[in-house]
């Protein structure tokens, strides 16, 4: 089985339907049945419900507990594919939102992390990240708990959530105290906007990877740029098309930025809403794409140079590639 590298999946979406109604019966809440859909799969058509949908899943990680079992259950399903490291996102908002601590939640992955690696030999880190929409003060805030409660297995900071609200340089204090505690950082840019939000993150904030970042390809002179600052594009395409951000495989730019020599890693992104893993956005790769088995070797290389893991880490990971 290929190794595999997942650089780019949020926990709090890659809790998988039984899951989700294990953990609201653990705490009392009610789900609607339109969350579901007539095969017990997560129900959305647009990209508004996948919102709505997401966050009434997440409504049920309440408890340190439930963020482990959380993440343990995500990475044991990564190392069933054949996956090594996972470097997943983590949103204090979102716990903070359902009463937990930012320690709690911080507590509780880590400890999902360390009983999977211990079970199936798999290694997980956090990427913290705050949420766009909910605004610069709230980054801050995130950036501020990274800085004072530091932990090993959190190794980066980074920012998701609606790419069409708020200036990015409004984002810069917040990343910028990051950056200069020794942490990389990474943004969500190119997804639902065009090229000119990859710039304008490139511009104003110390990054060293673009989460998706596939809407680059629309621009040459970006692209260029993209290639001489060495970024890492955290790619999803099952995530691209069930969003309808592309219509087809042969939409979707994934071969040409590697073609025209884009650092490319991919990730599963929101794996339950989407219907995939990343065992599943290999094969899309290898299957769909056509990728050969040395451009999914690069694809490999390409994510462990661009993981935030220490060195120590990395070098373990070469000898399994």
């Amino acid at each position: 089985m290929t190794p595999k590298i997942d650089l780019h999946c949020h926990i709090e979406g890659a809790a998988q339907p039984d899951l989700v109604r294990e953990l609201a019966k653990r705490n009392a809440i009610y789900l609607p049945e339109s969350l579901f859909d007539e095969r017990g799969d997560f129900a959305w058509s647009n990209f508004l419900e996948f919102l709505n949908a997401y966050d009434l899943a997440s409504s049920c990680i309440r408890t340190p507990l439930d963020y482990r079992d959380v993440t343990y259950e995500y990475l044991k399903s990564c190392a069933a594919e054949g996956a090594i490291y996972a470097e997943f996102f983590s949103s204090p908002d979102h716990a903070a939102a359902n009463g937990i601590s930012y320690g709690g939640h911080i507590e509780g992955m880590v400890q999902g992390i360390n009983d999977a690696e211990r079970d199936f030999g798999i290694i997980g880190r956090i990427i913290v990240t705050c949420v766009r929409h909910l605004g610069p003060e709230r980054a801050v805030a995130v950036a501020d708990a990274i800085i004072s409660e530091p932990h090993p297995h959190v190794v980066g900071f980074g920012m998701g959530g609606d790419e069409n609200k708020f200036d990015i340089s409004e984002f810069a204090p917040a990343f910028d105290r990051v950056n200069q505690s020794g942490l990389p950082t990474t943004v969500h840019a190119g997804e639902i906007r065009g090229p000119e939000s990859v710039s304008a993150t490139l511009d104003v904030l110390p990054v060293s990877r673009i989460g998706h970042g596939v809407r680059s390809i629309e621009d040459k002179n970006l692209i260029d740029r993209i290639i001489e600052m060495d970024i890492t594009l955290e790619v999803c395409p099952g995530s691209n098309l069930a969003l309808g951000i592309y219509g087809s495989v042969n939409d979707h730019p994934l071969r040409e930025l590697m073609h025209v020599g884009c650092r490319v890693a991919l990730g599963s992104d929101d794996p339950p809403f989407f219907a995939t893993t990343i065992g599943a956005e290999y094969n899309l790769a290898k299957n769909e794409f056509g990728l050969s088995g040395d451009e999914i070797s690069t694809i490999n290389r390409n994510a462990l140079d661009g993981a935030f893991c220490d060195e120590a880490t990395k070098n373990l990971l070469r000898a399994k590639l």
